[in-house]
């Protein structure tokens, strides 16, 4: 099949991890970030600014819409008004002749209220083909495009970046800039801390909306897959915010199953990756639930029950990559942070082995970091070796 993995650029905001089909294995990188701590950008940066127009569609972004790559979930943000929640698209930029309605809504955290937060789905879409799509109304009205992925298959050549801990630091403008210096890349897989949000006061969601119209200029024109990290968790008794997730899970949609007491857990089974199949564990921090919840890694935790499920589902005679994405890190020798996803680890590394997982992507840790095989499970001879396991963040 001549499948392997081709590494790319690490970056200074974030590490990224450019994987394409190829015949042998690459190298790292010689990118390296600069040494120092990194600077957030001021409130009014040219990067931060919104487009013109009175109540012109900004914040677009997109993700996957399905399981097999065959529809992609358009959002946006109104600021003043509701406007159309309704996708013009087509195959051809001056001929946008189908639609999509969706839906919109609008949440409040503490004293802040977002805007009119818009999602709708384009389905039964054509592989690998290039579609333009318009949100907006009349002047307002803005255009975009995205490639979907060619069909699934055991030797079909894609390209994506493990993103990480991305933020909206200076470090953060140049990683950016440093992976779309890559043309051929065609996704990003995004391994959790979008924000960084809660690190101001009161958790200041405007610093969601600066960060959404930052990455516009990528995430309006390539999916991005999510998972979730500890600074998404924005759990704030102190300010009346007692529910977990709340506005990563209101502006982030994924291709999702299930809902769990108090907050949707986003976990996702994808094989539109061409040659592998994507598994994302979206798990708060280390694995545990809240601790308010009263509910621990036992066997009814849907997450789970969900991934006991689907594993065994994965035909690795069609897509013979197992890719699975998670925050924090199993294994890494950096100090900090260390050992923080052990009781994750401990709960599902068995089956990790067991259904042989080639690649796990983390990062939490902000140091880059990458493996051989390694699992702290014990096996027997001509048994898998365990995973390669890699770290990447905005600070690799």
């Amino acid at each position: 099949m001549g499948v392997v993995n081709r590494i790319g650029a690490a970056a200074a905001a974030c590490a990224v991890l450019l994987l394409a089909v190829a015949c042998h294995a690459g190298q790292t990188s010689e990118y390296r970030r600069q040494l120092g701590q990194a600077m957030d950008m001021p409130i009014d940066a040219d990067v931060f600014r919104p487009p013109p127009g009175r109540n012109a569609p900004q914040q677009v972004h997109i993700t996957q819409g399905d399981h097999d790559g065959t529809a992609m979930i358009i959002s946006w943000v109104t600021t003043i008004e509701p406007g159309s929640s309704t996708v013009l698209y087509g195959a051809s930029e001056d001929s946008l002749n189908c639609s999509a309605k969706g839906k919109h809504t609008q949440y409040t955290f503490y004293n802040y209220t977002s805007g009119y937060i818009h999602h709708s789905t384009i389905k039964k879409l054509e592989f690998d083909t290039k579609y333009y799509y318009a949100v907006g109304t009349g002047e307002t009205r803005r255009k975009f495009w995205f490639r979907t992925p060619p069909k699934s298959g055991p030797d079909v050549p894609y390209t994506f970046g493990p993103l990480g801990d991305l933020g909206q630091s200076f470090d953060s403008n140049v990683a950016l800039a440093h992976y779309e210096t890559n043309t051929k890349a065609q996704a990003v897989l995004f391994v959790g801390d979008l924000t960084y949000a809660d690190n101001y006061p009161y958790h200041d969601n405007t610093r969601w909306d600066t960060w959404a119209r930052f990455v516009e200029r990528n995430l309006a024109y390539q999916p991005w897959i999510w998972t979730a990290g500890n600074h998404e968790i924005d759990f704030a008794p102190e300010l009346g915010e007692t529910k977990p997730l709340q506005p990563f899970s209101q502006r982030y949609p994924t291709p999702y199953i299930g809902f769990w007491q108090y907050s949707t857990f986003l976990v996702f089974h994808l094989k539109s990756l061409c040659l592998c199949h994507c598994f994302g564990i979206i798990l708060p921090h280390n694995g545990n639930i809240l601790l308010q919840y009263k509910v621990g890694l036992e066997a009814e935790f849907f997450p789970y029950k969900w991934l006991e499920a689907e594993f065994p589902k994965v035909n690795r005679s069609e897509t013979p990559w197992l890719i699975v994405l998670m925050h924090a890190p199993w294994y890494n020798s950096y100090n900090y942070h260390y050992m923080e996803g052990e009781s994750m680890r401990v709960m599902y590394e068995p089956w990790f082995v067991k259904y042989k997982v080639d690649l796990v992507f983390a990062g939490h840790v902000h140091a880059y970091e990458r493996t051989h095989r390694i699992s702290n499970v014990a096996y027997l001879p001509g048994r898998p070796l365990g995973q390669v396991y890699s770290t990447r963040n905005r600070e690799s």
